[in-house]
């Protein structure tokens, strides 16, 4: 019955040999990749590996490898302070990153006025963002010295008893978040290069409809940065639950986690079990509950902000 459509099958033509000069090329492009290859094999995909295994398992240094299945899942939920690092860590995250990318945004609009000065002003704001972070966290501690700090010195002035920043459980996170906005200049350069892609025709159509300034960065500037603030936010936040070396240098010459485990985030309680405490297993098992926890934070923000963000093309 298919005599008559004249129907061609189609013919597949035979895979050609490479010549010499491009198996030659491969070859070449393969050895400039091996360095790259070996070094996530190294030191990504087999740590992972093994910790995924040491997570189930009792692990020390000097003792031989026991597997406890999940066990060490279990002592997690009984450990209050794991809960206690995990809320502390949250509170960064629900306080410190939203607080972080609103002042960004406001630098950013401010700098991206066309004043006399402007690279001057945008170094200044750019400069503390790359102040190491130990130097950087130990000038914060001598800002924040209840005695000779200049910020309490600044706060008497204008008639407010400043706090015991070191000290006091309620204000030791407060003064972190304030370090973390100081180092904002990161941050404000995306921005302040999304500020820049905005189209200008936009804007002036928009003056001459007679929108107010409010009404332009509101229904224009927004919008057109909106792919650029769910980068931001979704970076900050992954930072964030890896929270370290500020609240390690914090505590000063105390204890990890002072004042009363106020700072003691779950990377630094993730860090004593493992290098402290030597219980490798436990750290392990640690490490996955977090990688799980920001894999959700991860796909949550992108499904919410679906809806919410704009692009051009």
């Amino acid at each position: 019955m298919l005599e008559g459509l004249n129907i061609t099958r189609p013919r597949f033509s035979k895979p050609q040999k490479w010549s010499r000069q491009t198996r030659r090329n491969f070859i070449i492009a393969m050895l400039f990749l091996m360095p790259w290859f070996i070094g996530f094999l190294v030191f990504t995909l087999y740590p992972m590996g093994a910790s995924l295994v040491y997570s189930f398992s009792e692990y020390h240094s000097k003792k031989p490898l026991e597997f406890i299945g999940i066990d060490n899942y279990t002592n997690l939920v009984k450990d209050d302070l794991f809960w206690k690092s995990l809320s502390n860590t949250l509170y960064m995250v629900a306080i410190g990153v939203p607080l972080t990318l609103l002042f960004s945004f406001i630098c950013a609009i401010l700098l991206n006025i066309k004043v006399r000065g402007q690279s001057i002003y945008r170094v200044i704001y750019f400069l503390p963002s790359i102040v190491p972070t130990v130097a950087s966290t130990i000038l914060w501690l001598w800002l924040f010295n209840p005695r000779v700090g200049l910020v309490n010195i600044f706060l008497g002035f204008i008639g407010i008893d400043g706090p015991n920043w070191l000290s006091n459980p309620q204000w030791s996170k407060t003064g972190l978040v304030i370090l973390g906005i100081w180092g904002m200049g990161g941050t404000i350069m995306i921005y302040l290069s999304g500020l820049q892609d905005v189209p200008q025709s936009l804007m002036e159509a928009a003056e001459l409809d007679g929108a107010s300034w409010w009404q332009r960065l509101r229904h224009v500037t927004i919008p057109m940065v909106s792919p650029i603030t769910v980068f931001n936010l979704i970076t900050g936040v992954i930072g964030m639950f890896q929270y370290f070396s500020q609240a390690y240098v914090f505590r000063g010459s105390g204890s990890l986690g002072a004042p009363l485990n106020s700072t003691m985030f779950y990377s630094l309680y993730l860090y004593q079990n493992g290098f402290q405490f030597l219980k490798m297993g436990y750290a392990s098992a640690m490490a996955w509950v977090l990688f799980i926890i920001i894999l959700i934070c991860t796909i949550l923000l992108l499904k919410a902000s679906e809806k919410l963000t704009y692009y051009a093309g």
